[in-house]
């Protein structure tokens, strides 16, 4: 029963989340290029600590010169301010575009349900339906909406950016970090993908949930049992800790070659320090670049993970708005 609920929800989830893009560029593309133009700013922007620490140490420090190193100090400064001036203004235009989607969805919500109201008067389950789309599932969306393009582009673009300016660096100790990262690209999309599934069944579980709760607190004479009730229960615990184990494991495996490619940079760059090939700026450098994209990394696992649980919730508003008309 559970793996069979999972393999339903699993095609679904492609579908969701391509009716959801089309509704995000339907109804605010205008907005998503305005975050992309942001997004594309910041992540230039985030490029420019690394070059300016390589200069630093390998440079002001290198020849002892203060007046270089107080250039270079408040080049760093200037810069860390320009880039989260404009992460701040991306942030605030995120939460703006996804609180207009919040808005527009429960008013189409309120407008549908108050057309509806004949037969939520006959049928109570579609005023729990509605409560619940007004109140709490539209947030998902609407957070999903402020993020769908910027988190993209900008978690994407930091990934791409410090690695290629990591090979230009030095091209052997990029391909070291690159081969140490690579085994992510194989067991995240993986793991990701069994999460989504039990994200799917587990958001259509409780739905129906929050459906039979409403019926069974209006009708006379109560169809469904406690033990059914519970078995609802228990499943949800279930699907909740089948994603935990996943998404924790995920983070250790994540976090752990994240630790593994430091070590590799460090072996790798300590070798040819002592061999003259590179200087001890470029592997600075590099321990920073990881660390850089790590967070990135991270956040395009949970972009992903967001996209699935919206793309469900939309699919089942949308079904919800439509089957009330």
């Amino acid at each position: 029963m559970p793996d069979t609920a999972q393999r339903d929800a699993a095609p679904s989830t492609k579908g969701a989340a391509l009716e959801l893009y089309r509704y995000i560029w339907r109804t605010s593309r205008g907005r998503q290029m305005v975050l992309a133009g942001l997004a594309t700013v910041t992540l230039l922007l985030d490029l420019v600590p690394l070059e300016l620490q390589r200069r630093i140490v390998n440079g002001a420090l290198h020849d002892r010169d203060l007046h270089v190193l107080i250039i270079l100090a408040l080049l760093y400064v200037a810069a860390a301010v320009a880039q989260g001036g404009t992460k701040f203004a991306l942030n605030l235009y995120q939460a703006s575009v996804a609180e207009h989607a919040n808005r527009k969805l429960r008013l189409a919500a309120g407008r549908t349900m108050l057309r509806a109201r004949q037969e939520a008067a006959r049928d109570p389950a579609h005023r729990g339906v509605g409560i619940s789309i007004i109140v709490s599932e539209v947030e998902a969306v609407g957070g999903f909406v402020g993020n769908a393009t910027s988190d993209l582009v900008l978690h994407g673009g930091v990934l791409i950016s410090v690695f290629g300016y990591l090979l230009v660096l030095q091209p052997w100790m990029g391909l070291v970090g690159l081969l140490l990262f690579g085994p992510q690209l194989l067991f995240v999309p993986l793991l990701q993908n069994a999460i989504n599934r039990r994200t799917a069944a587990r958001i259509q579980v409780l739905r129906s949930l929050s459906v039979d709760i409403v019926k069974e607190a209006t009708d006379a004479e109560p169809e469904r049992t406690a033990g059914a009730f519970g078995d609802e229960v228990k499943r949800v615990y279930a699907l909740n800790m089948q994603i935990f184990r996943r998404k924790f494991g995920m983070n250790f495996l994540m976090n752990l070659l994240q630790h593994v490619a430091v070590a590799g940079i460090l072996l790798v760059g300590g070798l040819f320090v002592i061999q003259g090939r590179t200087e001890i700026g470029t592997i600075v450098a590099f321990i920073s670049g990881l660390s850089r994209i790590n967070d990135p990394w991270g956040d395009l696992v949970n972009y992903f993970r967001d996209l699935t649980n919206a793309g469900v919730k939309f699919r089942l508003i949308a079904g919800a708005l439509e089957g009330s008309k």
